[in-house]
């Protein structure tokens, strides 16, 4: 008997020696959005996750103007009425930034959160990508967006991707099948972070999917349509993600703070969602794009780019496409049109993070959130936060 539990302690000591870093992390997923934990987690996911990138701060950091200005008291959203402030506790917001006409009006920060705070952005982080890929075709480094992505990344000849083009995934139009329900626990985008907890490549992983409609024809979001964009933008600069991102970026218009990137076990980026900054660099990057790329004289995202970003050029991307789509907003290149009017757009991650942006009242919006019952009210929050900054964008014009 003794020899037995001597053998079966071996065993458990063998297994956590070597799997015991991805044990932990398996754990920190299982356990990221717990109500007591998840504002507390979504500032220290490098506490969590021991795989990181590290952008630093631009040398010549932009500091914003500031100006008086109050929040509307209320906001109206499907003909009901609502508080605001209310509205905002509700939905565990955990900073809010509003700049008018790049001025700010308005910063505030709660449940621990502060200026200094690096904020996971999850699908947020999409938008920082897409402007990278613009950048890319700009630098002559991708010919076309309508080129297969198995041109630059010819190791997923044979998989799910293949015959997928550039636009096709920028869009969320690529076929693959695959459900994004984090409320799921047996769902594509959960077993996506077991996998990768337990150290399996983000590459590996994307050449397991296969597809299952004409790439170009349905608007399903898939996250690691992303991922295959943040491989591509590593494969043709012959860069990490994150030095791309300082280099076109960061240092451009004076992010002020150090941000990174979590990554796999390999060190790749997790260009799908792993973005960590502050604040005031998220807004920042709200305010190129209301610039049309434009910063400071210097164009560092193209203007035709930026304008592509948040056109609907097909059927299956407009709002309310119906059965062509699987959600009620409109898409671009990895950026979010609610519509009705289609003049607003904004760049969007699950738990209701958001760089919202509005061309008409010269009004862009930062938003990070560490909100527990998002996977219970998704829609809803969606179309709520919408209203506020509409309500908010209104307000400074009035």
């Amino acid at each position: 008997m003794k020899r037995y539990l001597l053998v079966l302690g071996l065993i458990v000591l063998c297994l956590g020696i070597f799997y015991g870093p991805n044990l932990i992390r398996l754990n920190n997923v299982i356990n990221l959005y717990n109500e007591d934990r998840i504002a507390h987690n979504f500032i220290n996911m490098k506490d969590l996750f021991d795989h990181t990138d590290n952008i630093k701060a631009s040398d010549s950091p932009y500091i914003f103007q500031k100006a008086m200005y109050e929040l509307p008291k209320t906001f109206k959203n499907n003909g009901q009425e609502y508080n605001l402030v209310d509205a905002l506790d509700h939905y565990s917001t955990d900073g809010l930034i509003v700049l008018k006409d790049g001025v700010m009006l308005y910063e505030n920060y709660w449940n621990g959160n502060d200026v200094s705070s690096q904020h996971i952005s999850w699908s947020v982080a999409k938008s920082f990508l897409s402007a990278l890929v613009g950048i890319a075709i700009e630098d002559g480094l991708i010919e076309s967006i309508e080129d297969p992505i198995t041109k630059y990344l010819e190791d997923f000849k044979g998989t799910g991707y293949d015959g997928v083009s550039i636009k096709n995934l920028l869009q969320m139009s690529s076929g693959i099948k695959f459900d994004e329900d984090y409320g799921d626990p047996e769902s594509d985008i959960n077993k996506f972070g077991e996998a990768v907890a337990l150290g399996k490549p983000f590459r590996d992983f994307a050449k397991t999917l296969e597809n299952e409609r004409e790439p170009g024809t349905y608007n399903q979001y898939v996250s690691i349509d992303s991922q295959m964009l943040g491989m591509l933008v590593m494969q043709v600069t012959n860069k990490p993600l994150e030095e791309y991102l300082y280099e076109e970026i960061w240092s451009q218009i004076g992010m002020e703070s150090e941000a990174y990137y979590l990554t796999d076990s390999v060190g790749d980026a997790m260009a799908l969602g792993g973005l960590n900054a502050t604040l005031r660099d998220y807004a920042k990057f709200g305010q190129l794009y209301l610039n049309k790329g434009l910063w400071e004289g210097r164009q560092i995202v193209p203007s035709e780019w930026v304008r592509a970003s948040h056109s609907l050029d097909a059927p299956h991307l407009q709002p309310m496409a119906g059965e062509l789509s699987s959600d009620t907003w409109g898409y671009g290149y990895q950026w979010w049109v609610p519509g009705f009017p289609n003049t607003d757009y904004t760049a969007a991650g699950v738990y209701n993070q958001y760089i919202y942006i509005d061309p008409v009242t010269n009004v862009v919006i930062a938003k990070t959130s560490s909100n527990h019952r998002f996977t219970s009210e998704r829609p809803e929050s969606k179309d709520a936060h919408i209203a506020m900054f509409r309500a908010i964008a209104q307000s400074t014009v009035n």
